[in-house]
């Protein structure tokens, strides 16, 4: 028994040997399989095997990657492999971690968006869609408890988490003025009084797992560190591949085209996804369910509860959101509608993570050579705070839509909606039950009353 603990001990001490970028490939394909959980869940997956196990990267180097990603739009578990990937490969280990840790969730939601479409109306998928819409308010709702938890610990920020609220719900003022308001609050907030401005963020390292092979005194390697040439290198050739395939759209179809329009508002939407994934989804709703009118209220919320029972980032609803625009357009006409969906869904997908690309290659090597704290914490946290609000206003959108199906003039509730969003919210609340089993409890006992009744 010593013996075998001694060889454990020094196998501890000894750092692991070098990853190859098709050993890496074949771990990032794997996450993109398993990354269930939200970015909470993804963030300690990753830290899991990468950090604990694996020992690719140290906690320190973990922990500050991941505070460089909170501060960015969009998503940043899939943000945080792209910069493990880049760290470890460069730049090509970079894409295939970030594009592994999407594509996964693509062709399943494709998948399930296809079985939505075609076969929506059958009365079995049907009652299925019709249990899991209550699962869904309780989601958002418990969404919007966890993000104000972590964030609304003065007065301050509470204020600014209800005039978010009032905001968007009694002035429908658009989803970026709020966030670009918030931002400026922080700003210039954090400078006056910056002790209303911490965030409650992630803490610092807790323990030593051995060495790693990106360690926390190993150099930064040739490839991160920052060069002003390298630097604007990344934004012409990011700005140059955003604007090459929108110059593609525009000539093939035009500018008020379905295809050139979801380039140009997914492309906004990418910048604007602080907070996470529920964030942005008010600014979805205004822009593809009210002006472009790509989908229904109802449909929105069917493919907010497919997004949560896939793996990968939950703002790959987007996808959904551009399937369904497709179909609905019938873009190739209506023998090919599925092609029609299908481009769509991938323009959908390309130019919202596209820029998260871009962020991660500009801003990771003035982070590995700074080493130094954020400076964005104070518009973060404010930010953070209005996102509380507008996710409260997305709650009852969703709830009046589901309680009331008919439209609350007509003043007929749904009350077994009401009992199992009531029952899925005091199963998330009470017992901390995990999002897909309350999805899936919520679907089989919606399929079973719509059967029987």
């Amino acid at each position: 028994m010593d013996t075998e603990n001694k060889i454990c001990s020094t196998e501890q001490l000894l750092a692991p040997s070098s990853v190859t970028l098709t050993q890496a490939t074949i771990y990032w394909l794997k996450l993109g399989f398993i990354s269930f959980g939200g970015p909470a869940g993804q963030i300690a997956i990753m830290h899991h095997d990468l950090v604990e196990k694996k020992r690719w990267i140290s906690e320190k180097r973990f922990l500050h990657a991941l505070n460089f990603c909170m501060v960015l739009p969009g998503p940043e578990a899939q943000q945080l492999a792209t910069y493990i990937g880049w760290l470890m490969h460069r730049t090509w280990g970079g894409i295939i971690a970030g594009c592994l840790f999407v594509l996964p969730s693509f062709f399943i939601l494709v998948a399930l968006a296809w079985i939505y479409m075609a076969y929506g109306t059958v009365p079995a998928i049907a009652g299925v869609l019709y249990g899991i819409k209550p699962a869904v308010v309780a989601i958002v709702l418990f969404a919007s408890y966890r993000i104000g938890s972590r964030v609304l610990k003065n007065m301050l920020l509470w204020v600014i988490s209800l005039f978010a609220f009032v905001a968007i719900f009694v002035f429908d003022v658009p989803f970026p003025v709020i966030v670009l308001a918030a931002g400026l609050i922080g700003y210039f907030g954090g400078h006056i009084s910056p002790k209303h401005f911490k965030a409650g963020g992630h803490g610092g390292v807790k323990k030593n797992f051995g060495p790693a092979i990106i360690d926390d005194d190993t150099p930064t390697p040739v490839h991160a560190l920052f060069d002003g040439f390298k630097f604007a290198r990344v934004i012409a050739l990011g700005v140059g591949i955003w604007l090459a395939a929108m110059a593609v759209l525009l000539s093939q179809y035009g500018w008020d085209h379905t295809f050139t329009q979801m380039g140009w508002f997914f492309s906004k939407a990418a910048l604007l996804t602080f907070g996470g994934a529920y964030a942005v989804l008010p600014y979805v709703y205004q822009g593809a369910v009210e002006h472009y009118q790509w989908l229904t209220p109802i449909q929105m919320i069917d493919g907010l509860a497919l997004g949560e029972t896939t793996p990968g980032p939950l703002i790959m609803v987007i996808a959904f959101v551009g399937f369904v625009g497709g179909w609905v357009n019938q873009v190739f006409g209506p023998d090919a509608v599925f092609a029609s969906a299908f481009i769509a869904s991938a323009i959908a997908t390309f130019f919202t993570f596209l820029p998260s690309f871009i962020l991660i290659f500009m801003g990771g090597p003035f982070i590995e050579t700074t080493h130094g704290n954020l400076k964005l914490t104070a518009p973060l946290t404010a930010i953070t705070a209005a996102v509380v609000g507008v996710i409260v206003n997305l709650t009852l959108f969703f709830a009046y839509h589901v309680f009331w199906p008919a439209g609350l003039d007509k003043g007929l509730i749904d009350w077994f909606s009401v009992l199992l969003a009531a029952i899925a919210t005091f199963a998330i609340f009470r017992f901390k039950i995990g999002v897909i089993p309350v999805i899936f409890s919520c679907g089989i006992l919606g399929m079973s009353w719509s059967l029987l009744t």
